[in-house]
């Protein structure tokens, strides 16, 4: 098979590793890639906004099968456009991706379909969302309600805060992205994140996962796109995730295909996990979570790449409703300096080569490139994500922190407590 991954981040590189694992035979190409995706792939120097360029690549290169990672193109209708030239793709139309490109468009799917989430106004004006905030009890999150890279949420201590922050987006702040507020209560409890691959109808849900979107070791410090993540999680019982399957991914995709718009691919749930056990829906992606997939992927048993093959051909059977990590797996990001808002690029990097760090250690590149003398340096925010494997949580912890010691960069920033809740789980067993 000759397949092709769109984007250039540690989501595609852990796609292509996968890829690779999988079909040791197959013809893989990365569009744009990057230099950990060049050691697996055949890197094309198409940008995954490209539309255009990147059909026409799929025909150059006669692809079998595209596998989209970013939201960016995805809402721009490059699964729409590779459809209607016969090719078969992995990840959702447009119309479906909306549950992402526009969380106002998602909370009204959640009030059609009966699915908890937090209470919310959807505003453009910003007399009335001055005026709703001022009716609210503190604290308040403020989200922009399209694509915003993962600056468009933000945890608001007050409602002078969150008034500030409403005039900078609708003043445009974040661009179009901010043009309309979603204005929600804040939730407690602890966060999972729940992938699932759907052909619209069927639903097969991935190892839940748990992401640590503050900078700060402690989860303190602004939101970012990402610092780490693992699985399994603790408390991600068969029956919470049966729970969430029946009450969260299947009314959604019902609500969906009611309105024309059936999903195909992989939805992703940012859950807020109540205390009376609750799940609660703070986000949907209409792809695979970044940086979720870096420890997913190496999970999993191999063989689970044919899932998206079989989706995006159309000829999908599952055979059941959960499928489990063989293996623990932790990911510790490295970001640049000054990430989120203003990450330094252009540092260059020292990085062991693969066979230093032994079998149970990943590096996936998130955010490089080789400067013309072949060096390697920073081109973004997140760097690196250093995914760990082991028996358990505490194992592939350790893991992922030592090797994530051995990589440097002027400016490192990165967290040693990634997956702290499940390792003090673990402790009090």
């Amino acid at each position: 098979m000759r397949v092709l991954v769109v984007g250039g981040g540690g989501r595609e590189h852990a796609l292509v590793w996968a890829l690779r694992r999988d079909a040791p035979s197959d013809t893989i190409f990365a569009a744009p890639g990057n230099p950990g995706t060049a050691t697996l792939a055949t890197n094309l120097p198409i940008a995954a906004t490209a539309i255009d360029e990147l059909v026409a690549a799929t025909g150059t290169h006669d692809i079998d099968l595209t596998i989209i990672g970013p939201e960016a193109p995805l809402a721009a209708g490059l699964a729409d456009r590779l459809r209607t030239a016969g090719r078969a793709v992995f990840g959702p139309t447009a119309a479906a991706a909306r549950l992402e490109s526009s969380k106002a468009y998602a909370k009204e799917v959640m009030r059609r379909a009966g699915v908890h989430t937090a209470k919310s106004g959807t505003f453009v004006g910003m007399g009335p969302a001055l005026e709703y905030i001022g009716d609210q009890t503190e604290p308040l999150v403020v989200k922009a309600s399209g694509l915003a890279a993962g600056k468009g949420a933000v945890v608001c201590e007050t409602r002078i805060e969150a008034a500030q922050v409403v005039r900078a987006m609708l003043d445009g702040s974040l661009g179009e992205a901010g043009k309309e507020v979603v204005i929600e209560e804040f939730l407690e409890g602890e966060e999972l994140s729940v992938l699932a691959l759907t052909d619209g109808e069927r639903v097969l849900i991935l190892p839940p996962a748990q992401d640590h979107k503050r900078i700060g070791e402690g989860d303190t410090g602004p939101n970012t796109g990402g610092m780490g993540a693992y699985t399994p999680v603790g408390i991600a019982t068969e029956e919470l995730l049966e729970r969430v399957r029946t009450h969260v991914f299947e009314p959604v995709l019902r609500e969906v295909s009611a309105q024309g718009s059936p999903y195909e691919g992989v939805l992703y749930a940012g859950l807020m996990m109540l205390p009376d056990g609750t799940p609660s829906v703070l986000e949907f992606n209409a792809r695979f979570g970044d940086p979720e997939t870096q420890v997913l992927l190496p999970a999993l048993a191999p063989g689970f790449t044919q899932h998206l093959a079989a989706i995006a051909q159309r000829s999908w059977t599952p055979h059941k409703h959960v499928l489990a990590a063989e293996q623990a797996a932790v990911t510790t990001v490295l970001a640049a300096r000054g990430y989120p808002d203003h990450p330094e690029k252009g540092v260059a990097i020292l990085l062991p080569p693969p066979e230093a760090f032994g079998d149970d250690v990943i590096v996936f590149h998130a955010g490089t490139f080789r400067d013309p003398e072949g060096r390697l340096r920073t081109s973004g925010g997140r760097v690196f994500s250093v995914t760990g494997l082991g028996a358990t949580v505490p194992r592939a912890a350790r893991a992922s922190r030592e090797a994530a010691e051995r990589i440097a960069f002027e400016g490192k920033t990165w967290r040693r407590d990634i997956a702290w809740r499940e390792i003090e789980r673990a402790g009090a067993a």
